[in-house]
């Protein structure tokens, strides 16, 4: 009966899911050679393709358009557009299962045709360069949130795995948050410290995301969401989609990251499901403590505990790790989420406010507040030189 329940509910009700790697993967596996990598059929070199898509009921999808960091300024803006085409590629050729969206109307529209709305996430700052023009040339490509930082402090901002060095955001950060509510592109606070994230709740205008972080007192990890933080979420009206990558999900998994990610650096190996085969002989001595879906769960309802069940979300970042829970691996799997909370005792009505419903307000709250920005002031031409020193 409740597998029947759930996925009676996602065929009427659109998933969101806040984070997918796809992008970065058909880049590595073959230069975003859709013939070479057909995900119209099962790839096994992915966590994602478009028969496990259907198969999960994910009604609308963020693709992430993330470069590294180490990339110089140029380089990132010009691989971020790099990535932002192949999205474009990717919904053109499969034209019957995804759909360009640009607002909350289109994720709407979309699901309703059938297909499974596709929009960007640029996760990281360092994608635009210190420059607001490119960052209004990505909301114009079609990206709908930028991750303030990635794994390493940007010039204006700090992130959670790197050294702190502005002690939260810089001038030009504030400036960045206010241009992206003007705008209307959602200020996304997965990644960056929780000075950084104080920071951008305090200056932003419009609702605010964590597009792919787990809870803080559930597992300690840098990249999960601090109380604090989560009980400022209902005055910002945004969301927290909780993710599920196993070393954010249990302390026990935290560690075995660690150890994993030290041996896959000292080989030279790929963080991707391609480099995981090459890592079978470490895996065979180091087994991977058990993550399911009812850790994802203890998440979700933390979430809510403190947060709220109208701020709470899913960002699964598939493709952005090799391994994920034992019954989630890859994206045909969030119907064993939406069964053991549906256990648990979640009504229909918050099922569907987790599954895209609070996702869809928060988007087309911060069109809201942007259309009023736009009436009172113009586009931003602050430079980074100009404010902060």
């Amino acid at each position: 009966m409740t597998t029947s329940r759930i996925t009676d509910l996602l065929s009427r009700h659109p998933l969101v899911d806040g984070h997918n790697d796809l992008l970065w993967e058909l880049r590595t596996l073959a230069n975003y050679d859709l013939d070479a990598v057909d995900v119209a059929g099962p790839v096994a070199r992915t966590q994602t393709d478009i028969p496990r898509l259907r198969a999960g009921g994910v009604g609308a999808q963020f693709w992430s358009v993330w470069v590294p960091c180490e990339l110089p300024p140029a380089q990132a803006v010009t691989a971020t557009l790099e990535q932002i085409d192949a999205g474009h590629a990717l919904i053109e050729r499969y034209a019957t299962d995804f759909g360009l969206a640009a607002t909350a109307d289109d994720i709407e529209k979309i699901f309703a045709s059938g297909r499974i709305a596709s929009l960007f996430g640029a996760e990281g700052g360092h994608s635009i360069g210190n420059s607001l023009a490119t960052l209004r040339t990505l909301y114009a490509l079609g990206v709908r949130y930028l991750t303030l930082t990635h794994e390493k402090n940007t010039d204006w901002a700090d992130a959670a795995t790197d050294e702190p060095a502005h002690g939260g955001l810089t001038a030009f950060g504030v400036e960045v948050v206010r241009e992206m509510n003007r705008m209307g592109m959602l200020v996304d606070i997965s990644h960056v410290a929780p000075s950084t994230m104080d920071d951008a709740l305090d200056a932003t205008e419009a609702p605010l995301v964590f597009s792919h972080s787990s809870a803080r007192a559930v597992c300690d990890h840098v990249r999960n969401v601090p109380d604090p933080v989560l009980a400022r979420m209902p005055a910002n009206g945004g969301v927290v989609m909780v993710t599920f990558v196993p070393p954010f999900l249990t302390d026990e998994a935290a560690e075995w990251g660690r150890r994993y990610s030290a041996e896959r650096e000292r080989r030279g190996v790929d963080l991707s499901v391609e480099g995981l085969r090459e890592m079978s002989d470490w895996l065979a001595g180091n087994p991977r403590p058990v993550v399911t879906a009812k850790t994802v769960a203890d998440h979700v309802e933390h979430v809510r505990e403190v947060a709220g069940v109208a701020h709470v979300g899913i960002g699964g970042d598939y493709d952005g790790y090799p391994l994920f829970p034992d019954d989630m691996p890859d994206v045909a799997g969030y119907p064993a989420l939406f069964a053991e909370l549906a256990d648990r005792g979640w009504s229909d009505g918050d099922l569907v406010a987790l599954a895209g419903g609070n996702l869809i307000r928060t988007l087309r709250d911060a069109e809201a507040v942007a259309r009023d920005l736009q009436a009172r002031r113009g586009p931003s031409r602050v430079r980074i030189e100009d404010v902060d020193s």
